[in-house]
């Protein structure tokens, strides 16, 4: 098991990787079930005909009181839990990437189960990928702590977890890939892609055996695209890039929203809603049979626009007022009805240019994903995905480019989940160095020959250190000092000498400073020095470089962060036995880390 973890701290342990990748996917998919059979389940108790998402079946009082019973239950429940505790969903998995190497904290992940299924439950606007990838990212990550993985490799098992976990939803194995790498790894490197694509196809082919191959909702197949929609398409892009941007600004308005006793944003989430849900039902929980129907029989004009509109503002509002929601759900949905309401229009004002809603309806939905979250790679891999139509590649790619300009040109938006971390005064967007050097761990690098010695020792004794050829010696300073490391070859020149001529560096006690010798008496009762006696490692001559700890499983970038952070030249490299009890398994200096910088990565 030691050499599977040290062959993983490499940077090119793909075999390792893609045999972790399979169980990261199987056990997502397994999660991502569960998660969905929950909330079936509780759904049985109230809904007519056990779907959890026909609220449309529902009395008005009933729709109206879901979204408050929720918000109740959620603010009390994470009322007297920690602020850390209560970040969830997709944001609080790259902030764990960026800052934390992937470690994934258990209240967090559990916190996420309940608070997923509420929001969905109760009615709010709300999306079940953001717990499908909190759960498949913990997952994931409880498969490499058990492990004691090293943290290069954590990371790439917490994207493998992100994929299998959009793949669970969508059944897109390959959208779910390009999410992973662009939304939340933010990297795209071979070391990362190959088991992100097995845990992504595991974790798809877990969820067809349990629930088939439908995608999440069914597109029709008469759906066909033209050169003479462009202009139109355009123009619905340029739309959607607007609200995207108003979106992501009503939602950042969480900080100014602060200011409000809690109580009352939770009230005002779930008033909001329930207001809504009161006339419009299709605006609760992910939409995706509002999608289905607009892809099958057009809604009316008014439940359009209110999907456009209000499922937008309703799901941003709610993330402003503190409510931890998903977005992608209601992001695909509304701009399924922005596209929709678009076709109809264009279908009026130019027959001979639009001949088909159904084909702004799809584009809408991946124009909106584009726009919000800046991914313009995932929303076009999604479409293609739910699709099955290649045809449709073009028209994508000018909706997704479109909309995303926009949204960015004239909001100044980042996408979604980066603002909303910068937001919180985070920078997830790593510096090239940080990137390279997180995807090796300290072992690949590290000095394996240390010995452990205390600060004075006999020449017997430095001959015994010196037999196992260590390069360094770890020199102990007590408990309140930390330890100190000398070159072994500085020691070994020192002996070395010794063996050579007791009397070669001359007479006097202080003639080697920190070796002390014995003596003896000649013929003529002079008293001269004769082999060294003692050797104090902290006094002769050599360099020493002051040490700080770092644990076995840490990246090169946490490192490289410590080394600045303690202002020392190097670390000593450690790891837990036993309780209380921690073995030294090597050196690694601020050269090393710069070398491989520069040479090997």
């Amino acid at each position: 098991m030691d050499q599977f973890r040290r062959r993983l701290a490499s940077v090119d342990a793909l075999p390792q990787l893609c045999l972790l990748a399979v169980f990261s996917g199987a056990l997502t998919g397994l999660l991502m079930t569960a998660f969905r059979e929950l909330i079936d389940v509780i759904t049985l108790a109230f809904m007519p005909g056990g779907r959890s998402d026909d609220f449309e079946s529902l009395a008005p009082v009933m729709r109206m009181a879901l979204p408050l019973i929720a918000v109740t239950l959620i603010g009390v429940g994470l009322w007297r839990q920690p602020a850390a505790a209560r970040k969830l969903g997709i944001g609080h998995v790259i902030e764990r990437l960026t800052y934390h190497q992937g470690q994934m904290p258990l209240p967090n992940w559990l916190n996420q189960w309940w608070v997923g299924a509420l929001t969905l439950i109760g009615g709010l606007s709300a999306g079940r990928e953001g717990p499908a990838i909190h759960l498949g990212a913990g997952g994931s990550c409880w498969i490499g702590e058990r492990l004691r993985l090293p943290h290069n490799s954590l990371r790439v098992l917490v994207g493998c977890g992100t994929a299998a976990g959009i793949s669970a939803s969508f059944n897109t194995p390959i959208a779910g890939v390009i999410f992973a790498m662009e939304v939340v790894m933010m990297e795209y490197t071979l070391t990362g892609f190959m088991p992100v694509i097995l845990a992504s196809a595991t974790g798809a082919v877990v969820t067809q055996m349990i629930y088939g191959t439908m995608p999440a909702f069914t597109v029709p197949d008469t759906i066909e695209a033209r050169l003479f929609d462009i202009p139109w398409i355009i123009t619905m892009s340029l739309a959607i890039g607007l609200l995207a941007g108003g979106f992501i600004r009503l939602a950042r308005l969480g900080p100014q929203m602060t200011r409000v006793p809690r109580w009352l944003r939770l009230l005002l989430a779930g008033s909001a809603t329930a207001a809504v849900a009161f006339w419009y039902p299709q605006v609760q929980g992910i939409g995706y049979d509002t999608v289905g129907n607009i892809l099958t029989r057009m809604p009316a004009l008014d439940v359009l626009l209110v999907v456009a509109v209000g499922k937008l503002a309703l799901t941003a509002l709610t993330l402003a007022c503190g409510v931890p929601v998903s977005i992608v759900g209601p992001i695909l949905v509304s701009g399924a009805a922005v596209g929709a309401l678009f076709g109809m229009a264009g279908l009026f004002l130019l027959p001979s240019l639009v001949h088909d809603p159904h084909l702004y309806a799809m584009l809408g939905m991946a124009a909106m994903m584009g726009a919000v979250l800046q991914a313009p790679l995932a929303a076009i891999m999604a479409l293609i995905e739910l699709t099955h139509n290649p045809d449709f590649i073009l028209y994508g790619m000018l909706a997704v480019v479109v909309s995303g300009l926009t949204g960015r040109q004239v909001w100044h938006c980042r996408g979604f989940f980066i603002s909303a971390l910068f937001n919180q005064g985070l920078h997830p967007l790593q510096q090239p160095l940080t990137q390279a050097l997180s995807r090796i761990a300290v072992p690949a690098v590290m000095e394996r020959g240390v010995v452990r010695t205390r600060p004075r020792i006999t020449r017997d004794q430095a001959r015994a250190l010196l037999d196992s050829r260590p390069v360094w010696l770890m020199i102990g300073r007590g408990e309140d000092k930390s330890p100190v490391a000398l070159a072994a070859s500085d020691l070994a020149r020192l002996v070395l000498e010794d063996n050579r001529d007791p009397a070669a560096e001359g007479k006097g006690e202080d003639a080697i400073p920190g070796v002390s010798r014995t003596r003896k008496r000649t013929e003529t009762g002079e008293v001269e020095e004769a082999a060294i006696e003692e050797i104090d490692l902290l006094a002769i001559p050599g360099q020493r470089l002051e040490l700080a700890s770092v644990d076995l499983q840490a990246t090169l970038s946490e490192a490289f962060d410590r080394i600045n952070e303690y202002g020392v030249d190097a670390l000593y490299v450690q790891h837990t036995t036993a309780p209380m009890i921690h073995k030294v398994s090597g050196i690694i200096t601020r050269e090393a880390i710069e070398n491989y910088y520069r040479y090997k990565r």
